[in-house]
């Protein structure tokens, strides 16, 4: 019986891999269609973690990964060591995880957010009177603290692509602009550029941003985040002037070197079988992380139905 392979592709790969995929999407999206799909074979044209958290949601699937190089700087840069005893010098906090991580920090959370949902939830706990705790993602849990006044203990890394946009370069690149320019950001952005942006969200809310804008047509768009989006944000308005914001001396040039790594060649030879498989996972700990990541779902599906 032929099995049926499924293949998942986030906005900052390629266009020719995102041609190739049944859906297209972001974490939270893509974690959804994940959970429900009825597939023998998940092809995940993404991260590590997001194939992780594929298997995590649907362990009767073979979720298999192009590229065993495809990982996060979020997730190289923390140790989970470091991180249970961090996790433990705060007994009476909620811990809050970016979906950004490996499963060994995802079994480690009490929730699990998306840069699309994460406001909404850690709102949500605060209403509660809960006291939170922010991993992994240092740029997000300082925006959030800024934005809405939180005192939030945070973890310390960063995703080096975002990490890189720069406020000079930024101001630099909006003084030249004559007319009407604007900005819109990626939360895991560094907080004075996020700061500086008409808009903050997730890639999804971005290019919604995008699709529903009706300024100047002759205004200039700068995005803060992996360059990928911009082939969805052009495909929907082509009529807008959509630039990646710049990381150093006007530089428009931010890729995430292991999103790039989901080449054609690549997914086409995991759609045939080969890959790396993501078996690794216990049941005790696909089982922890389940937890949190089904919490957020849960809220998710309630809170934006």
């Amino acid at each position: 019986m032929t099995k049926r392979v499924v293949t998942l592709a986030h906005y900052y790969t390629q266009p020719e891999i995102q041609q190739m995929a049944d859906k297209v999407g972001d974490s939270l999206e893509l974690s959804l269609y994940a959970r429900e799909a009825e597939a023998d074979i998940i092809v995940f044209a993404g991260v590590r973690f997001m194939a992780e958290t594929a298997k995590i949601l649907n362990p009767k699937a073979e979720v298999v990964l192009p590229d065993a190089g495809s990982t996060c700087s979020l997730v190289t840069q923390t140790d989970v060591s470091a991180l249970r005893a961090w996790r433990e010098s705060y007994p009476d906090h909620v811990h809050v995880a970016y979906i950004n991580s490996s499963a060994e920090h995802k079994a480690l959370s009490d929730w699990i957010v998306t840069s699309r949902n994460v406001d909404d939830i850690i709102a949500h706990l605060y209403a509660e009177g809960k006291k939170v705790i922010f991993s992994p993602d240092r740029n997000m849990g300082a925006y959030l603290n800024y934005q809405y006044g939180y005192d939030m203990p945070l973890w310390s890394a960063v995703c080096e692509v975002h990490d890189k946009f720069n406020e000079t370069a930024l101001n630099e690149a909006l003084a030249a602009v004559t007319g009407k320019a604007h900005l819109i950001a990626h939360p895991e952005s560094p907080l004075p550029v996020l700061k500086r942006a008409e808009y903050v969200g997730s890639t999804s809310g971005m290019l919604n941003w995008v699709k529903s804008f009706q300024g100047d047509a002759h205004a200039v768009i700068f995005v803060a985040t992996e360059d990928g989006i911009l082939y969805n944000m052009g495909q929907a308005r082509p009529d807008l002037d959509l630039r990646q914001a710049p990381i150093y001396a006007g530089c428009q040039c931010n890729s995430c070197p292991y999103m790039k790594m989901n080449t054609v060649e690549a997914v086409r030879r995991a759609q045939n079988g080969e890959g790396i498989r993501i078996d690794y996972l216990t049941e005790a700990q696909m089982e922890a992380a389940r937890r949190p990541i089904e919490r957020m779902l849960d809220f998710s599906q309630r809170y934006y139905a």
